[in-house]
């Protein structure tokens, strides 16, 4: 184990669990959206698993209080703490490392403010059980605000063929809904964790080129938060990491043509306009992705 990795609660008393789920949460994540993304996983209709939280550098004692409680509750609830912040990235890696003792056959992804449907891990288990030639599985999303009100969705491209086709323009799978196999780990592939953004990007891209198999359903098995500050400037750092991986798309999986750098550039720009201009086009690209990202 990581010397700045350690458990605060674990009473999991299973030698083995068919998934594992991780989920990072930061100071500053809200104690109500915390609970109710905790409380969707722990009410799924699908129970084999260990749900390991981590959490990333010191937080308040009333959300360390709040986690604890939901852990005495159910041992199912892993919490683990990282002695300083070192970004989700590293504290995924550090969850799948810490759970490969049980086991596993399949790693869920989960965020802090968002909400899991009830059957999402039944649905995307049991897919990934009778086709298992896919390695990375993610599904489409509902988008709600703050209040929890449905404000839209975003629905991937659903092969193979087509998230990969997509994927040196844009991130072509929602990250908090994705399930991938332990195997993918267990031959030593891991986020980079040297990226404080853009680590689900280049990971796809890494899987991608070395020929793992994707798949997105169309089912929105999870309610994504879309705050007020969702449209705000990317900044420079971000959008620079956003170019990188679009760039690395192109060269890694030999699609370096002049519409792909075109859109990469054009979203470089895009990303330190105003607002207003960021949230048009957002909504243009939710809209284009529907239309022509079927399979």
């Amino acid at each position: 184990m990581h010397k700045h990795f350690s458990l605060l609660h674990n009473k999991y008393n299973k030698n083995n669990a068919e998934t594992l789920v991780g989920m990072a949460l930061y100071h500053g994540d809200k104690e109500e959206w915390v609970i109710q993304a905790i409380d969707s996983i722990l009410n799924q209709t699908y129970e084999d698993f260990v749900f390991v939280v981590v959490i990333d550098g010191e937080v308040s004692v009333k959300m360390t209080n709040l986690l604890k409680d939901k852990a005495f509750s159910d041992n199912r609830l892993v919490l683990a703490q990282n002695t300083f912040n070192v970004g989700l990235a590293e504290s995924m890696n550090r969850a799948v490392e810490w759970g490969a003792c049980l086991s596993p056959t399949f790693f869920a992804r989960m965020d802090a403010d968002d909400i899991s449907t009830p059957n999402r891990l039944s649905r995307q288990v049991s897919y990934l059980r009778k086709h298992s030639y896919i390695s990375v599985l993610g599904s489409a999303l509902t988008e709600i605000n703050e209040k929890g009100e449905k404000v839209g969705s975003r629905v991937m491209p659903s092969s193979h063929r087509q998230i990969i086709n997509i994927l040196p323009r844009r991130c072509s799978l929602n990250h908090p809904t994705v399930v991938i196999r332990y195997s993918v780990f267990e031959q030593g592939y891991r986020y980079n964790n040297s990226l404080l953004n853009t680590q689900d990007y280049f990971l796809w891209i890494t899987l991608a080129a070395e020929g793992f198999v994707f798949r997105n359903l169309k089912d929105r098995l999870l309610a994504f938060r879309r705050v007020n500050n969702f449209y705000k400037r990317r900044g420079l750092t971000k959008s620079i990491n956003e170019f990188k991986a679009r760039w690395h798309a192109m060269v890694k999986l030999k699609r370096l043509t002049p519409y792909n750098v075109f859109y990469a550039c054009g979203v470089l720009t895009l990303r330190i306009m105003p607002g207003n201009v960021v949230k048009w086009a957002y909504k243009l690209d939710r809209h284009l992705l529907e239309r022509f990202g079927k399979h």
